[in-house]
């Protein structure tokens, strides 16, 4: 039994080694394999059609063949998902083919493959930033394009994605501040909390990161060398000050005036004990004065 089961098998693979494709892969004859290339990709066999394309391509180049089987062929990457080729390929397609009636969309297909590759926002955001300058591409050399809307809502969601990123970045070393070593992440914070601000104006983020910026720039303050608190405690209630004028309707204003409160007494302290070390370093010189006399 398991003898005819082989023999099945090997009958249906000679068989299909010598079907029609099989027979039209082998075949050196350009515009039979032209034709089939595009039957196939008609017919929905992408996989197929690359495999022609590829070996009639380099036979029609610079011919007026070329034009729709290297539209073809990039499209043929885009059916099959493989998205980066695509992307190249139809690129490769507008910089040849720039005043071809296909030129906008094959610019429009090289950012959507790159749009579609894009990683979610937790991961490296490379290739995204990538499909931002395609589309910036695309909407600065066809703003009347009926796909213009299109690449915009593209655009503003790979924006999200970024700003997402820099939040989730901003997060991190907000937790990281319990570590051992806080120092250095309440600096990451403040920086990154900052930079968000910076990047992204019109974030809903902001409220709640000038509010960490003014606990986090007060703890700061507070764990800091004698010599860098001074600075650092101004620092702090400059962030408090700037989250009243912009948000005087927040719900964080009673914590804000808290960490305010603290960060004016942590002040009061600083200066107390500043004064008190002027004083003895005064009287030391004083007294050396007096004993050389």
């Amino acid at each position: 039994m398991r003898n005819y089961s082989t023999l099945f098998i090997l009958a249906l693979v000679l068989l299909i080694s010598c079907g029609p494709f099989a027979k039209l892969e082998k075949s050196t004859n350009w515009e039979e394999l032209y034709n089939g290339a595009n039957k196939y990709y008609q017919e929905g066999e992408y996989n197929k059609a690359i495999i022609l394309y590829e070996k009639v391509l380099p036979v029609i180049k610079g011919s007026e063949k070329a034009e729709m089987a290297e539209y073809n062929y990039a499209n043929c990457h885009f059916k099959t998902k493989r998205f980066i080729e695509s992307a190249g390929y139809f690129n490769t397609f507008y910089k040849t083919y720039n005043r071809s009636a296909m030129a906008e969309e094959a610019l429009f297909m090289n950012a959507y493959s790159l749009y579609l590759d894009a990683p979610d926002y937790n991961l490296d955001q490379q290739s995204s930033k990538e499909a931002v300058n395609a589309i910036q591409q695309f909407v600065s050399r066809f703003p009347a394009s009926a796909s213009y809307e299109r690449a915009m809502e593209m655009l503003k969601d790979l924006e999200s994605r970024f700003e997402e990123k820099a939040y989730s970045e901003a997060e991190m070393y907000y937790r990281l501040k319990e570590g051992l070593f806080p120092g250095d992440f309440f600096r990451a914070c403040i920086i990154n909390f900052q930079n968000f601000a910076k990047d992204y104006p019109e974030s809903k983020r902001n409220e709640e990161l000038a509010y960490r910026l003014v606990e986090v720039g007060y703890a700061y303050a507070k764990n800091s060398a004698f010599d860098k608190k001074e600075e650092r405690l101004t620092d702090a209630l400059k962030f408090a000050t700037t989250f009243y004028r912009k948000y005087p309707t927040s719900g964080y204003l009673g914590d804000v005036k808290k960490f305010e409160e603290q960060t004016k007494q942590e002040f009061a302290a600083h200066s107390k004990m500043k004064q008190e070390i002027a004083d003895r370093k005064a009287a030391v010189v004083t007294g050396s004065d007096s004993s050389s006399n």
